[in-house]
């Protein structure tokens, strides 16, 4: 874990401007806040909407980003509103929020501005717990949301906008499906069982602090798809939340408030969020655990047996969440690994089609986005067997041949890198045997979709050649990747 945070690749040094730049927002967001005049309360929840604005708004191009950032007051006010009016009456509150909880889930069906909006919403519902806001608080609120979105857009799109020099990422859609078929119907209908489930506990553990039982249940389904993946986020929450605790015995608990090092110390955990969230959900909740904790220092209710009752509120959380895709309409790891790989191979498929169609020479044809699309799609194959891999999975022939897929994609991906490069030379284009052995791996591609063997071929011509070298290579690993995507009887690929 420790290896993967510091020496993960940072490609354009991305992950570091995308820290540096939320400490920015945030900071400016917290200060606008406070030269506004408003309370900590005000504070605090313009703070976590700036947060929220430039960490959960993942739209693809800078235009869908900024629209999206837009519309989060439009969600978050009613919200906030609801909770205020419902403080005072427990049972309506309760049902209202797991009410947002499965509405939130279920507008991720519509892609990252739904996932966005979906995020702002329950954590506006879960701030106004946290602060066990009022509606005479209201109109202070209402402003440090509309004022904290702004500065927060502010900086993202106007004084330190990197992503315009970027590329417009390819972003799969998720699996689709209609009625309970669809993921994020079941998700939906998942997370609401859970909630409600952590809710009931975690009223019983306490009747001040239950809302944090709830936000585990929440934050361990976000970008989850299958009940494996589920799993793995919940125990990783769990781990990074009891690092966190012990960090803040000996970090945050000294600090007993002070609001210049408490300051200083926020400053750096939201860095670490931001920072480490792509790389590993341990130290992400690590931060977000150690920054909660010193919040409570400024609110003056810290203390071992604060840290100690949050533990237990995550425990529960996770505990819900683990019953829930468990027990309801559960998304098992093998259907969304199996979903994933074949668009995977049906990528390569479309890689191969398109290179065979430049070689031939055709001008408008560039298997360049394909590639790209490709590399995506072999993320989501890593993250829907990330289960099956896990130092923890008991099953370690399920655990092999997990591996071995991943290794033969990444040969696949690999070969198709390379061929692609070589089709970009001017000098490879019209070669009719190229374009022959592209259709023979887009032949290997339909029999391994479809469950039929797969034949290779040899046609005497030297490996030596760059072009046909990955052609043969692509082969070769499409061939190998018949078995361990077969291995079970009734699960074609691999078994979970």
């Amino acid at each position: 874990m420790l290896k993967r945070v510091f020496t993960a690749p940072d490609p354009g040094r991305t992950r570091l401007r995308f820290a540096t730049r939320a400490v920015l927002g945030i900071a400016l967001a917290v200060a606008v806040c406070g030269l506004a005049g408003h309370s900590l309360a005000g504070a605090v929840t313009g703070g976590l909407a700036a947060l929220l604005a430039l960490f959960t708004v993942t739209d693809a191009t800078v235009r869908g980003q900024a629209v999206t950032t837009a519309l989060l007051p439009a969600v978050g006010l009613p919200v906030l509103t609801a909770a205020a009016e419902l403080h005072d009456h427990p049972v309506a509150r309760d049902l209202t929020f797991l009410a947002v909880v499965g509405a939130g889930v279920y507008a991720r069906r519509w892609g990252p501005r739904g996932h966005s909006l979906g995020v702002f919403a329950f954590m506006t519902f879960f701030v106004a717990q946290f602060l066990h806001a009022t509606t005479d608080q209201l109109p202070q609120l209402y402003a440090a949301v509309l004022l904290s979105v702004l500065t927060a857009a502010v900086v993202r799109f106007g004084l330190w906008c990197y992503e315009r020099r970027l590329p417009v990422p390819a972003v799969p859609a998720p699996p689709g499906g209609t009625g309970l078929a669809r993921v994020t119907t079941r998700q939906a209908i998942q997370a609401t069982a859970g909630a409600g489930f952590a809710l009931v506990v975690g009223q019983l553990v306490s009747g001040q602090r239950w809302y944090w039982a709830v936000g585990a249940t929440w934050w361990i389904f976000v970008n989850t798809t299958s009940r494996g993946e589920t799993l793995v986020r919940g125990f990783r929450r769990l781990l990074g939340t009891v690092i966190g605790i012990a960090l803040g015995l000996f970090v945050a608990v000294p600090v007993h408030g002070d609001p210049t090092v408490t300051a200083a110390l926020a400053a750096a955990c939201v860095f670490g969020i931001f920072y480490t969230a792509a790389v590993s959900y341990t130290w992400m909740m690590l931060w977000v655990t150690l920054l909660a904790g010193l919040l409570y220092g400024l609110l003056g209710v810290l203390g071992p047996g604060l840290l100690a009752l949050r533990l237990a509120e995550t425990g529960v959380g996770a505990l819900g969440a683990a019953l829930a895709v468990i027990l309801v309409l559960p998304v098992t790891t093998h259907s969304v690994t199996d979903a994933w790989i074949r668009r995977a191979l049906r990528c390569v498929h479309a890689c191969a089609v398109e290179t065979a169609r430049r070689l031939a020479g055709a001008a408008d044809a560039d298997p360049a986005p394909r590639v790209a699309e490709l590399e995506q799609l072999l993320a989501r194959v890593r993250l829907s067997v990330a289960p099956l891999v896990h130092p923890l999975n008991p099953m370690l022939g399920r655990k092999r041949r997990a591996r071995h897929v991943l290794a033969l994609l990444d040969d696949c991906a690999r070969e198709i890198r390379g061929l692609v490069a070589v089709a970009a030379d001017p000098e490879a284009s019209h070669d009719a045997r190229l374009a022959t052995a592209c259709r023979r791996v887009e032949a290997a591609v339909e029999a391994l979709t479809e469950g039929r063997d797969i034949a290779t071929h040899a046609d005497g011509l030297p490996h030596a050649e760059p072009a046909l070298a990955h052609l043969h290579g692509l082969e070769r690993a499409l061939s190998e990747l018949a078995r361990p995507l077969r291995t079970l009887p009734g699960s074609p690929l691999v078994g979970a």
